[in-house]
């Protein structure tokens, strides 16, 4: 049995609510908001640290599984485990499975620590001193949550009243509190005994199964046998799905975190955010002189107070205040700041139209297991892309139906199949494939490989794929 804690990691969330940087498929923990790494690989980083933490266990699915790893690849970070969930089933399933893994991976007694991918935290002595208690806690049997020090009446999270303390420094539960009004938060700012539930936890996991298997006993079940029933695929372990879409759809919270007498919370004061909206990003972020948080490729002249991001144009603000202004490749974004809350009804009002849905959906650049493509130009019969490759990766060995290409090489090299020929392309170099040709593209270099593709044909759509050979097991 280990006796380092094992990182739990959730980052299978779909969220729209930083539209439209934010997608379904491109949520925001795999997304670089305003610095140079993304959220979870913050979370990665923040549990990092060998000498307290065995590698972490990552919760996903099957969508996110290579941005996953490939970002845990960037930062150099090895992983216990990727669990792929087959349905979404909230979060009592994917803890159930993950305290599963984690025993058969480091022994029964392992203690496992509950993290979301997507939560700006600042890591200082207090941050430390908050998982020292809930270590001790765990250990004396709690079931811990952390509760983050309110800093406004926030109607956006739930709330736990603390009790008595604990001889490990962490509190009783005294209750758990759903979203309040303005008015039931602001009494509770006042009160002093409430805090944020900040959907962290720490866990023994013998006492987890305990208070499932009495309170939840379905879920545990399901979970168990999805675990027991699991396929390895490469890095990545499949749950079994037709176990875990057996269990109820209910959070932690609800399960057991509610109704057991074994629940803890340790009061902590470090610096804590969700990134729920765009004026949570605002003030998490590093303002200048004259209050503004922005990107790169942005140009802010009278303006004060506001949020400018941009990954697609060069953006210019002037003489605006308390407003934000975000821009992906494809949309753009502007409301108050006081509205930012209101995001997620406007995805709503995108996805109920045909004319805008898919800008809800699918972001301009998707990643792969062997780099990615950014869509620069669609048109009818045409289709324009800037395709990406890892060093040392390569694409599927495939063919298609509907399409020819042309690849023009930008910058790196290019290692090109087209039918029984295999040849070296170089920077402004170029290659066609025919309508039907088995084909594939490979980096044997040192340095990204760029390259701009022109598709030109009746479909254009990624399912004329046929694959032959796949190193990533996708044939």
């Amino acid at each position: 049995m280990t006796r380092k804690i094992v990182p739990v990691i959730m980052a299978g969330g779909r969220g729209t609510r930083l539209w439209p940087l934010s997608r379904a498929a491109a949520p925001k923990q795999f997304l670089r908001l305003i610095g140079d790494d993304t959220l979870f690989q913050n979370a990665l980083a923040r549990v990092s640290d060998p000498a307290v933490y065995e590698p972490a266990i990552v919760v996903t699915n099957e969508e996110f599984r290579f941005l996953v790893a490939e970002q845990a690849r960037e930062l150099g970070v090895d992983l216990s485990s990727i669990v792929l969930e087959p349905v979404a089933r909230n979060t009592a399933a994917a803890i159930a499975a993950a305290a599963v893994v984690a025993a058969n991976l480091f022994g029964e007694s392992t203690i496992i620590q509950i993290l979301a991918s997507d939560h700006e935290i600042g890591v200082d002595e207090s941050y430390v001193n908050a998982n020292l208690i809930a270590r001790a806690a765990a250990e004396d049997g709690k079931l811990v949550t952390f509760g983050i020090t309110p800093t406004e009446p926030a109607t956006g999270y739930g709330y736990i009243e603390v009790g008595g303390i604990l001889p490990s420094g962490a509190h009783a539960v005294r209750r758990f509190v759903e979203k309040p009004s303005s008015a039931v938060a602001a009494d509770m700012l006042a009160a002093g005994s409430y805090f944020w539930n900040s959907g962290m936890f720490m866990f023994a996991v013998p006492v987890l199964l305990t208070e499932l298997k009495a309170y939840a006993l379905d879920v545990l079940e399901a979970a168990a046998l999805a675990v027991d029933k699991a396929a390895k695929d490469l890095d990545f372990l499949r749950l079994d799905c037709l176990a875990f879409e057996r269990s109820p759809n209910i959070s932690i919270d609800y399960a057991i975190m509610e109704k057991t007498s074994k629940a803890a919370v340790v009061p902590s004061t470090f610096a804590w955010s969700d990134l729920g909206s765009w004026d949570s990003v605002w003030k998490t972020g590093t303002q200048d002189e004259a209050d503004n948080v922005a990107s790169a490729n942005t140009t802010l002249v009278g303006t004060r107070s506001s949020l400018v991001v941009s990954q697609g144009p060069h953006l210019v603000v002037s003489g605006l205040e308390n407003i934000v202004v975000v821009a992906s490749e494809d949309a753009v974004y502007v409301g108050r700041m006081e509205d930012s809350q209101d995001v997620g009804k406007l995805v709503k009002h995108l996805e109920a139209s045909p004319a805008t849905s898919k800008l809800t959906e699918i972001h301009p650049t998707c990643y792969r297991p062997w780099g990615g493509y950014t869509s620069v130009l669609i048109g009818d019969r045409f289709q324009v892309k800037r395709i990406f490759v890892l060093p040392g990766r390569k694409l599927s060995l495939q063919r298609h139906h509907h399409r020819s290409e042309h690849w023009i090489v930008v910058k790196g090299t290019a290692e090109i199949t087209v039918g029984e020929t295999v040849e070296i392309l170089r920077e402004n170099e170029s290659a066609y494939i025919p309508l039907g040709e088995i084909h594939r593209l490979a980096n044997p270099g040192k340095i990204m490989l760029e390259l701009i593709e022109v598709q030109t044909g009746s479909y254009l759509a990624e399912d004329d794929i046929i694959r032959i050979a796949d190193e990533f097991g996708r044939s």
